[in-house]
């Protein structure tokens, strides 16, 4: 399923009216009918019938509130009484939906004109549903006056909304949401899912979301440079060309699904590097070595006995030093991707260490965690030359924030964007994580991962991510067919994990290993 920003929409509506020459007045029509027909969707998988339904619907100055105009006119026609809230007076509506305002007009459609605030706001705990049309895409900033006062008395008033489009007060392209925002029970998204409302907090907001289809052919976004894509099985298979059932060649052997090395793991936090190194080998890779400090090797030894360690002189303090590149290099021939990161930890030549690395390894890399960290407090990117191999950078907000040069709320308010420009500017492939974990790709190509769960909030979950796409490298996907379905899994992995479990909230990192 792709998204577009609403400068994409607006490139998607154009072309559809002035190109193919679909009228617009018909796109309002549909778009209208649609939300009306989710309406009562929503009505009747809750009673029996549509009998002592009253609904509100909030109509605002643009083409949100002509769609709004039309589906109220359906809602009649499907035995629905409909009250009209204006956010401005009708004689100012334009275009298609002044059309649909005289269409109305002429029903006698039962209207409160509060554009003046002369009749105030209605009792909207008397009716029993609430259609927002006031703000659509093109609105940028928080609503005020009359828009803000009706979306904070929706709000207040405890009845189901039904958002055209999307909620008035949040922001199309990042999700944000302003103050005040609508808080819909279900957003009836038209056309196209918006790239908002993919991300927290906007997602929240908008609750349930359909996409319905108003008459834009649906193949357009694939002509839209940067169209996003969600990650679903369907779009893994249609979009990145992956099997998403995991098959296996009959004939296939360990050799055949690759080789992961793993450097990772230091005193106390030697649990990541078996966190990332276990979740490998679940992930299908057909061999992996974790490259540790030797003085953990004791407490390791039969802990995975599938797995194949490789113990690197600490000095016996459980620490890396930027001698251990030369022998993690040395493994590396062997070996077809290289993960870097989990519970690596901070040490004096760390910079050194992962330059040695970065500038050294012929293979794929996937940096993670303290790795991240070393990167950021070396200059970050710009001070470090582009790797001919792939490389994957695996960042929680807070990491991305130090790579960026941001504060973590700035990469929070809009990650899509942030996470395209870095990884176009940089030439990696990066899987900006947290809940609706955003891939970006060097050609600026965004997907959107929406598998998950909140249970997954847990000390170790990174790692394991880190040790999937690994396996994923290793069985021979490119960047970002490796980032996106090791994303998926994951999440998909989390749910399964969750569900199994009397309480999500004691969810462990080992858990969703076991779920894969």
């Amino acid at each position: 399923m792709e998204f577009v920003t609403a400068e994409q929409m607006r490139e998607v509506d154009r072309y559809t009216i002035q190109e193919i020459g679909i009228p617009a007045i018909v796109l309002m029509e549909n778009a209208g009918r649609a939300i009306a027909d989710e309406v009562v969707r929503l009505v009747m998988q809750r009673k029996d019938s549509l009998a002592g339904e009253r609904w509100l619907v909030l109509i605002g100055k643009g083409n949100n509130g002509g769609d709004g105009l039309v589906c109220a006119r359906h809602l009649t026609d499907a035995g629905i009484p409909v009250t009209l809230v204006y956010a401005v007076a009708p004689d100012q509506l334009g275009g298609e939906a002044a059309v649909q305002q005289r269409i109305v007009e002429a029903l006698d459609l039962p209207r409160i004109v509060y554009a003046d605030e002369a009749e105030g706001i209605p009792d909207m705990r008397s009716y029993t549903g609430i259609v927002d049309a006031l703000l659509g895409t093109g609105t940028k900033g928080a609503p005020r006056g009359v828009y803000a006062s009706l979306i904070v008395e929706a709000n207040s008033s405890g009845l189901p909304i039904v958002a055209a489009d999307i909620p008035s007060g949040l922001d199309a392209d990042t999700g944000a949401v302003y103050d005040p925002c609508t808080q819909a029970e279900l957003t009836v998204c038209l056309a196209f899912l918006k790239a908002g409302l993919t991300q927290y907090p906007g997602a929240k907001a908008a609750g349930e979301v359909v996409v319905r289809y108003i008459g834009i052919p649906p193949w357009l976004p694939a002509g839209l440079e940067g169209a996003g894509v969600v990650l679903t099985e369907e779009s893994l298979e249609s979009e990145l060309g992956l099997d998403a059932g995991r098959c296996r060649a009959p004939d296939g052997h360990k050799g055949t699904y690759g080789h992961v090395l793993l450097a990772a793991g230091s005193l106390p936090m030697s649990g990541a590097g078996l966190l990332a190194a276990k979740a490998a080998l679940r992930a299908g890779c057909g061999l992996a070595t974790w490259a540790l400090p030797a003085s953990l090797l004791p407490h390791m030894l039969g802990a995975v006995p599938e797995l194949m360690l490789a113990p690197i002189a600490d000095g016996g303090i459980g620490a890396w030093d930027s001698a251990a590149a030369d022998e993690v290099l040395r493994l590396l021939a062997a070996r077809d991707v290289l993960a870097v990161g989990p519970g690596l930890g901070r040490f004096p030549g760390e910079a050194e260490f992962l330059r040695a690395l970065w500038e050294g390894a012929p293979r794929p890399l996937v940096v993670d965690a303290d790795a991240l960290g070393i990167l950021a407090a070396a200059g970050g990117l710009t001070a470090w030359k582009r790797r001919d191999a792939a490389t994957i950078l695996t960042p929680h907000p807070g990491e991305m924030a130090r790579l960026a040069g941001l504060t973590t709320a700035e990469v929070q308010r809009d990650r899509i964007g942030l996470a395209r420009r870095f990884a176009t500017e940089h030439g990696v492939t990066l899987v900006l994580k947290g809940a609706r974990s955003v891939i970006a790709a060097s050609d600026g190509q965004v997907y959107v991962n929406v598998t998950g769960h909140p249970g997954m909030a847990t000390g170790g979950s990174g790692d394991v991510l880190t040790g999937i796409i690994a396996a994923m490298l290793a069985q021979g996907l490119d960047a970002v067919q490796a980032s996106a379905f090791g994303a998926y899994l994951h999440g998909l992995a989390g749910e399964q994990a969750a569900a199994a479990r009397s309480n999500p909230a004691s969810l462990l990192a080992g858990d969703i290993i076991e779920a894969l």
